[in-house]
């Protein structure tokens, strides 16, 4: 990225240093194969708090949304002109499992919108970021800095469709029936699949959970965005961040070619 901003030199930083904690504690950890979906690990406290830390002491005006209730959140604004998003693990369920699936993921919100997503991949350390009107980025290992784009792919016959693990591998459920992809890309993490919709690796990612969190999606939701995609609610409308609540009526992001005939097939109601 050509003269990236303060921000989002900053959230590089708190996501490497944040890094480094989680592979200290990940190398180290005992496996837990039968992880459930809400588990959370000291990991994730000790990684929002660098996380946090580190955001804080650059821009200390700001507010802060994290998902792990520590000692120093609740010392932190929660409101401010700039809201910053974080999910200090997302996909704590790999994280658990030991199989690499898992992501920090760092938003920073202005006026409802995304304004610089982060998503890193610690595992296999690729980095993916983006600023509102500056492209999406990757970053992997120690390769120089690559323009993201999504796939040209506008053909539903040939989706490549990523979601979440289900509990038989590979099995068609849900909205993923309608959709009858022609290749899964399955994953514990949300920031890796909007990574995926980002780098060409998937056509589109859909959600109809009835109700999620800002920190689930935000940071991932401008990947996408940036790299030539769309993403918005399954019933068309844009996402908005920062409000009290939960988001709800699912996502989905895509390549935005494939975007309106998938909503299409999953609400063929319009």
């Amino acid at each position: 990225m050509l003269n990236p901003s303060l921000e989002i030199r900053t959230a590089i930083e708190a996501a490497r240093l944040s890094e480094s904690r989680i592979m200290e504690f990940y190398s180290s950890m005992s496996q837990i194969a039968d992880a459930q979906a809400n588990i959370t690990t000291q990991a994730d406290r000790d990684s929002q708090d660098i996380i946090l830390g580190h955001l804080h002491k650059a821009f200390p005006s700001d507010g802060f949304l994290g998902e792990e209730n520590t000692e120093l959140y609740a010392t932190l604004p929660k409101a401010g002109n700039r809201l910053w998003v974080v999910d200090p693990i997302d996909g704590t369920r790999g994280f658990a499992k030991k199989n690499g699936e898992f992501c920090i993921m760092i938003a920073m919100v202005q006026n409802h919108e995304v304004q610089l997503g982060v998503v890193l991949d610690p595992t296999r350390k690729r980095l993916t970021f983006a600023e509102k009107s500056a492209g999406c980025w990757r970053r992997d290992g120690l390769m120089p800095d690559i323009r993201c784009a999504v796939s040209a792919n506008g053909n539903t016959a040939r989706l490549t469709l990523t979601r979440s693990r289900p509990k038989v591998p590979g099995k068609l459920e849900g909205k993923s029936l309608l959709l009858a992809p022609e290749k899964l890309l399955e994953t514990y993490s949300a920031g890796l699949k909007f990574a995926a919709v980002a780098r060409a690796e998937a056509d589109a990612y859909t959600n109809d959970y009835p109700t999620y969190n800002d920190w689930d999606i935000c940071a991932g939701h401008i990947l996408v965005e940036e790299a030539g995609g769309r993403v918005s609610s399954l019933a068309g409308r844009p996402l908005l961040y920062g409000a009290p609540g939960y988001q709800q009526d699912g996502f989905m992001a895509s390549n935005g070619l494939l975007h309106n005939a998938l909503l299409a097939k999953i609400r063929p109601e319009g």
